[in-house]
């Protein structure tokens, strides 16, 4: 399995989702208002950050949102000071920490699903073995990669037994390249694995779920924030937290309205998004243990190249969260 390392020199960890947590009152508005600058990519499980900025700007809080078209790409925004908060794949914090940066501080899980490798339409994958010498479209070093990555492992099944094939950019390009016949699978996210079903290019196969292996979980990324804002806008990014668990609250609470979210946030078809967001659970909290075994697992894999479990929980502040639930 060494050969992982050879696709990418960083990746990201996929976190078990732990309980939702139900919102305390709101906390008392800020005066004079607190800027900061959030980064997010357009992905289903953070359908909440269309409903935080409003209540947010209620509290004293005025979130300037900054798309990124990868986690990645907000996780490196965030190290370099451009952010106060960002959205980024679960792996971010260990990544950082094995690069040397000591910038990011992890927050909170944002949610989970079910995770299932999406089969062309035609071709058979009833088990893991039906993987072997199939064409499989991956994002190496993408949270959901790492989760795959780990599933196959577990299952015995070499990596080199069947074609990865490395797919540049967004979920989109994963549908075209399915739709063209030039993969018999993909392993990407929401809302585009319900798009290639539903338009009639995939399936879900379902006997191939790879988000309950042992070292990664079903969690679908995370919030961090940069130590400066940490030290100096610790109550900007209180408020943050709050109004974001309030809206996962709130959606969890209406799965109409998190679909109409879900569209709102990623701009896909009202049908996907109803489809698409009845797969997510929101409200997962990502446990620093977690961390520290996935951070452990990947480093012996070759993936991540420093051991960097134990400086996890140095760089995890769950006082966020615990003041927003009250638990």
């Amino acid at each position: 399995m060494r050969s992982l390392a050879a696709l990418c020199l960083s990746a990201a960890l996929a976190l078990a989702p732990g309980l939702a947590r139900a919102v305390q009152p709101a906390p008392a508005p800020l005066s004079p208002p607190t800027k900061l600058t959030v980064g997010y990519v357009k992905v289903g499980h953070l359908a909440p950050l269309s409903l935080v900025p409003e209540e947010a700007k209620k509290l004293g809080v005025e979130l300037d949102l900054v798309e990124f078209s990868r986690y990645a790409d907000a996780r490196t925004a965030l190290l370099a000071g451009s952010l106060d908060v960002a959205a980024v794949a679960p792996a971010d914090l260990a990544i950082s920490l094995a690069q040397g940066s000591t910038s990011m501080v992890g927050i909170m899980g944002v949610g989970g699903s079910k995770k299932y490798v999406i089969g062309r339409t035609g071709v058979k994958l009833d088990s893991w073995d039906d993987l072997k010498g199939k064409k499989v479209a991956i994002g190496p070093g993408s949270a959901v990669w790492f989760q795959f990555a780990a599933t196959v492992t577990e299952k015995g099944i070499p990596y080199n037994s069947f074609q990865a094939v490395n797919i540049q950019g967004g979920g989109a390009n994963y549908v075209q390249a399915l739709q063209r016949g030039d993969v018999d699978a993909i392993v990407c996210w929401e809302p585009f694995e319900s798009l290639a079903v539903m338009e009639g290019h995939g399936f879900f196969a379902k006997n191939l779920e790879y988000s309950q292996s042992k070292s990664v979980g079903a969690e679908l990324g995370m919030i961090a924030a940069s130590r400066k804002a940490v030290e100096t806008k610790r109550d900007a990014v209180e408020r943050f937290v709050w109004s974001y668990i309030k809206a996962q609250e709130t959606l969890s609470a209406d799965p109409a309205r998190f679909a109409d979210a879900y569209a709102k946030l990623t701009g896909v078809d009202p049908k996907i998004a109803t489809e698409a967001s009845k797969l997510i659970t929101l409200g997962a909290v990502v446990s620093p243990e977690q961390l520290e075994r996935q951070a452990k697992a990947f480093n012996e894999l070759g993936v991540i190249q420093k051991d960097v479990s134990g400086e996890i929980r140095k760089y995890w502040d769950a006082s966020f969260v615990a003041k927003a639930t009250g638990r």
